[in-house]
């Protein structure tokens, strides 16, 4: 059900990206007050509701990017620090900012282009949260130089992991039309295109154009 106060076009951006920032900040690794994340892609859509979300929790947040002019997206996004990972190590960068071993959980949905710096970044005991793969799939990973080195936990969710049962879709989606409604986060519709123009919007996604969600309206 979506509230009378969220319109059509917001529920059609947010239900999706909602429910899964609802899950990773909530159920895949309960953020608390005081962390330390770091976030990858943190200009997209997602970055959008899930940075600020963070934020109203208490984290404090790293976010990187692959190009200059999606810096300032995402420190409007939320993100207390920004690394464009095309132009910096985003290891070294991170070390300088929180010290090595430093960081409570990485929300990485790039995959293979960030999964080693991922794995390095985190404290021990720390949480690598990998939902989604960008950039290319992570097929192997090395207990022994992954996982045993720091005592790490590592997950690879997906939205049906997570709204298995009708309650929890029902619970999730309540979070995060409940979450827009106190402000948590705000949504900007980045693009609006006409049903004539779905070929260029999938063009625009692809070639990774878009800085924010996008609508097609009939």
């Amino acid at each position: 059900p979506v509230p009378d106060e969220v319109s059509d076009e917001i529920a059609s951006c947010i239900t999706l990206k909602g429910i899964t920032a609802e899950y990773l900040l909530h159920r895949a690794y309960p953020l608390k007050k005081g962390d330390k994340i770091l976030y990858h892609a943190a200009a997209g859509a997602l970055g959008q509701i899930l940075c600020p979300w963070a934020n109203s929790i208490g984290a404090e947040i790293i976010g990187t990017v692959g190009s200059k002019d999606k810096e300032e997206i995402a420190k409007k996004n939320g993100c207390h620090y920004v690394i464009n990972y095309t132009e910096k190590n985003f290891v070294e960068e991170v070390e300088k900012i929180v010290g090595k071993n430093g960081i409570d959980v990485v929300y990485d949905g790039v995959g293979l282009k960030t999964f080693e710096g991922s794995i390095e970044v985190l404290k021990i005991r720390g949480m690598m949260v990998a939902f989604g793969n960008a950039s290319g799939y992570v097929n192997t990973i090395d207990v022994k130089k992954h996982i045993n080195a720091k005592g790490l936990f590592f997950t690879r969710p997906s939205i049906a992991h997570y709204t298995v049962k009708r309650k929890e879709l029902l619970d999730s989606a309540k979070k995060v039309f409940d979450a827009v409604l106190s402000g948590k986060f705000k949504i900007e519709i980045s693009k609006k295109y006409s049903l004539d123009e779905v070929k260029q919007a999938h063009k625009d996604l692809e070639g990774r154009l878009l800085t924010g969600p996008a609508i097609i309206k009939p």
